[in-house]
């Protein structure tokens, strides 16, 4: 005789109805990255065995010699000098987006909004609309000239645009957002009794932000530097129109490879060295951020 139905779906069914559901959630997003992402990649990687052919493209023989190009001084020169302007525009990032997090996180509920929506709004203007505005701003007949010829600072106009200083400006004022606002949330999370409670054993706001707000909000800072720095490393606009070209970033120099001259395979090397760095450095950043939880965890 049959013993009573419990009313529930035997236990394949409901692995595979979890399955099902699991799938449909994560189809789009899978799909997406398998086609924008691991795609390009796998295709990146094969070209960076082949040589070049004669009038460009690629003739499917295998070869080292893209690697060994490498280290060709004048490339590795390239790629460090783009490491280091990247790294120089992350710290200024960083030195200005701290205070500034910091003072939009202590503000009244409704002047957050107003600061967060100034913050984030260049975004809503074309990315080259606001390059270009930096060319009429710097130029020798532009603003700024005119604006320090005005209150006599200087006799004549100055050379401010196609130099490293303004490509520097040219992303920071580009992507200073993307360090604002992980900070700010870094900041917005913290429980405000912390800083009570250094308050009333006696220490002043300097000391309160340096032993305390600035410690709990180090996965912020790491964040934000990964989000500033991993766009300045592979841009190549700002460097393009700010820069005049005659300043190559790591950007310029894949972009010329691939288009001018149609170098794919060495191109793809490029670009695969650059892509091992932001590697690198994510995992450094994840390395340092769950050391950092665990000290936390045993504190507490």
């Amino acid at each position: 005789m049959a013993g009573p139905s419990t009313g529930r779906p035997p236990r394949r069914s409901r692995a595979l109805g979890s399955a099902a559901a699991r799938l449909v959630f994560l189809g789009p997003g899978l799909g997406y990255l398998i086609v924008f992402l691991i795609v390009p990649l796998a295709l990146v990687l094969s070209y960076t065995i082949f040589k070049r052919g004669r009038f460009g493209g690629v003739v499917y023989e295998a070869t080292a010699d893209n690697f060994g190009r490498l280290f060709d001084p004048l490339y590795l020169d390239i790629v460090i000098s783009s490491v280091r302007t990247a790294a120089l525009t992350t710290l200024i990032a960083l030195l200005i987006g701290y205070p500034t997090a910091y003072v939009i996180a202590l503000l009244p509920r409704r002047w957050k909004t107003i600061a967060l929506i100034a913050i984030v709004m260049p975004f809503w203007t074309n990315f080259l609309i606001r390059v270009y505005a930096w060319i009429i701003l710097l130029s020798g007949p532009g603003l700024v000239n005119n604006a320090l010829t005005g209150i006599g600072l200087i006799d004549k106009p100055i050379q401010l645009l196609y130099n490293e200083g303004t490509i520097v400006t040219g992303l920071l004022y580009s992507y200073l957002p993307l360090m604002i606002l992980p900070l700010y949330a870094a900041i917005e999370r913290l429980d405000p009794q912390l800083r009570e409670a250094s308050a009333n054993l006696g220490a002043r706001p300097a000391r309160t932000l340096l032993s305390v707000t600035l410690p709990l909000t180090v996965p912020g800072i790491l964040t934000g530097c990964v989000f500033v720095f991993v766009p300045c490393l592979g841009n190549f606009v700002v460097p393009e129109i700010l820069g005049g070209g005659r300043s190559i970033m790591a950007g310029n120099l894949i972009r010329d490879q691939f288009l001018k001259a149609r170098d794919w395979p060495f191109g793809s090397t490029l670009a695969l060295a650059v892509v091992a760095i932001l590697i690198i450095l994510l995992f450094l950043q994840a390395w340092v951020s769950r050391a950092y939880g665990g000290i936390e965890g045993r504190r507490a």
